[in-house]
C-alpha cells in the first residue's frame, strides 16, 4: 500500500513540521498544495520537523489542477477530510494507493472540492463546541487509523 498525505495551503509552519515528522516516521509521502503560509526554510517549520526532513519524501505542487494531474484519481483513492463529511474517517476504503487530503487551518478545503468530491469527504467526530481539530492532530488520527487497518504496513 502506498499512502500519501496532502495539505492544501497549510498556514502554520509548526503544524506542517509536525506532520512532516509524522510522515518521516511512517514512510508516508507528504504533498503540499498551493500557496503556503510560510517559507519551506522557515525556522519554526524546521524546528517542528526537527532533523527528520531528510527522511521526508516531499512534493510541492502549485495548484489543485497540478495536484489532480500528477496524482490522478484513476490511480489514487482520494480521501478528503472535512467537517462537512457525512462518513467517518474510519470508513476510508483501503486501497493500493491512498491520498488523504486536508484543508488549511482557517478555512479547510475549498467549497469546489467539497462539492466535487462529496462522496469522498470524511470527518473526525467531535462535539459542536469547537470548529475543528488541530491540523497535525487530525492527520495523525487518520494516518494511524489507516496504518492500523493495514497492519501498520511493515512498520515496527
Amino acid at each position: 500500500m502506498t499512502l500519501k498525505v496532502a495539505l492544501f495551503e497549510p498556514e502554520i509552519p509548526q503544524n506542517t513540521g509536525n506532520i512532516a515528522r509524522l510522515c518521516a516516521g511512517t514512510d508516508v509521502e507528504l504533498i503540499l498544495i498551493g500557496k503556503l503560509g510560510f517559507s519551506l526554510s522557515d525556522k519554526y517549520l524546521k524546528r517542528a520537523g526537527l532533523d527528520y526532513w531528510e527522511y521526508v519524501t516531499l512534493h510541492k505542487v502549485d495548484t489543485l489542477e497540478q495536484f489532480f494531474s500528477q496524482f490522478p484519481d484513476n490511480i489514487y483513492e482520494y480521501a478528503f477530510l472535512s467537517k462537512f463529511g457525512e462518513k467517518y474517517y474510519t470508513e476510508i476504503p483501503l486501497s493500493d494507493n491512498i491520498i488523504t487530503i486536508f484543508g488549511n487551518e482557517s478555512s479547510g478545503l475549498p467549497e469546489m472540492i467539497r462539492d466535487r468530491f462529496m462522496d469522498r469527504l470524511y470527518r473526525i467526530p467531535m462535539n459542536d463546541k469547537i470548529r475543528s481539530q488541530n491540523l497535525s492532530n487530525s492527520v495523525a488520527i487518520v494516518l494511524y487509523d489507516i496504518l492500523r487497518r493495514n497492519n501498520f504496513g511493515g512498520l515496527f
